[in-house]
């Protein structure tokens, strides 16, 4: 594959943990060791709750190691969108609750024995266009309570004719953090969940080498595996988008992120530059997008230099909120964290925060915001798009070409990874059909 790791894994060496090679029993069992399960259990465990994490490969090993790691309630054109369709209050809900996660970061690095590169820093959106939806975030963003400001002043060496800046936002070393965080936790590594069964007031989840006989289940693994309940294969799609690390470009001290349809993520790692961009559906033609970003680096910069490129996928709800909370009204034991948007690090912390106080049985003030079975208000007609994705790509699946082991999808081709990927719920399968991502469970087995 074209992709590599993340300048994140050049500075961390965690030991390894075991494999799940026995029956056990717990309170919680936490599926997925990135940031939002490793949270959760570290919460949930600080609570004198018992606790378990299975992850299917290695910690950090999903979406938290490929990360751009911006700590920001600064999520894309979200605030004038929220405001008009879930009202006022709830834009100042979602702000207030991205907010405090960037404070609890920063109070639990305090705790740890590094640092974590955390550096508080102004956050950006920018356009190169008119300037009018970056004028209504601005005025929704004022209205939800965010220190911002409107500007035409930035550090981009780029056209720029607008650019909202949130204050007093953050970014950090990921996976310094998680390994930190994670250090005594109960972890079972390459302990993929391969099936869950309820039986006698438990739910018990099945691993190729034991079985966990848990209360209750956070499924944290990124997309939620499980079609019924919960049917979040109708009510999610994922996307990828590229970035690369640059050695020699300028180190901006804040993180950018362009609104335009070729608009570019910067933000500063060390001794490099991280340039991201080429956001698509997964399953769709991605075009050529780290040769797109390189030409940008070489415009920018012709002294610059590539040293290393990857991508991440991330999980997209139907009204752009992400689902967190009960897995569905008919499972009341098991909890979701799911639909980060590519804005994982704040919405993990206040994923973790939320599904400890829901399962300690604690009020939480975002829990309505965030419930997986709220009324989306609008978002038919998001819905009815990712329906017809899935039929196009299933009618497509029963009459040629190769297929997705989730629901049958035909996969497509995506030569910038060198990867199958499912346009309909966003499985991705290795050249010889090991499962790369999520929802799919099975290998597939090409020829």
């Amino acid at each position: 594959m074209t992709t590599q790791p993340s300048v994140w894994t050049d500075s961390v060496h965690p030991a390894a943990r075991p494999a799940l090679e026995h029956n056990i029993q717990c309170d919680v069992a936490v599926i997925g060791g990135g940031l939002a399960g490793i949270l959760t259990a570290r919460f949930l465990r600080d609570a004198g709750v018992n606790v378990v994490v299975l992850e299917k490969h290695h910690i950090g090993a999903g979406e938290t190691g490929r990360t751009t790691a911006k700590i920001t309630a600064q999520h894309d054109l979200i605030y004038h969108t929220l405001a008009q369709n879930r009202g006022p209050a709830v834009a100042r809900l979602y702000a207030k609750a991205n907010l405090e996660a960037i404070d609890q970061y920063e109070a639990i690095i305090r705790t740890l024995p590094t640092d974590c590169g955390f550096t508080r820093c102004p956050a950006y959106l920018y356009t190169n266009g008119t300037g009018h939806q970056l004028q209504l975030e601005y005025l929704a963003a004022k209205q939800a309570g965010i220190p911002c400001a409107l500007t035409r002043k930035t550090e981009l060496p780029v056209p720029v004719t607008a650019a909202l800046r949130f204050d007093n936002q953050a970014r950090f070393q990921p996976l310094e953090f998680l390994y930190a965080l994670g250090r005594d936790l109960p972890v079972y590594e390459h302990s993929p969940v391969d099936k869950l069964r309820r039986a006698n007031g438990r739910t018990l989840l099945y691993t190729p080498g034991g079985t966990v006989a848990a209360r209750s289940v956070v499924f944290a693994a990124h997309y939620p595996f499980v079609n019924l309940p919960g049917w979040y294969f109708a009510r999610l799609h994922q996307e990828r988008s590229y970035v690369i690390a640059l050695e020699n470009a300028f180190l901006p001290d804040g993180v950018y992120l362009g609104i335009d349809p070729d608009g570019l993520s910067f933000r500063t790692a060390g001794p490099y530059l991280l340039l991201g961009g080429g956001s698509h559906r997964t399953g769709e033609d991605p075009g050529r997008p780290y040769e797109t970003l390189e030409a940008h680096a070489k415009t920018l910069w012709p002294q610059s230099r590539v040293v290393r490129r990857w991508s991440a996928q991330d999980c997209v709800t139907i009204d752009n909120v992400p689902y967190i909370g009960p897995y569905a009204p008919s499972a009341p034991d098991w909890f979701v964290a799911t639909g980060f948007r590519k804005w994982g690090m704040s919405t993990s912390m206040v994923a973790a925060r939320l599904l400890t106080d829901l399962i300690l049985g604690d009020p939480n003030p975002y829990a309505a915001l965030f419930d997986p079975s709220r009324s989306i208000k609008g978002s038919v007609g998001n819905l009815m798009n990712e329906m017809g994705h899935a039929v196009k790509s299933l009618t497509k699946g029963l009459l040629q070409g190769r297929r997705c082991t989730h629901m049958g999808c035909r996969l497509e081709w995506n030569p910038a990874e060198g990867t199958w990927d499912c346009p309909c719920h966003g499985s991705r399968f290795a050249p010889d059909g090991t499962i790369l991502n999520n929802p799919a469970l099975e290998e597939e087995h090409f020829e």
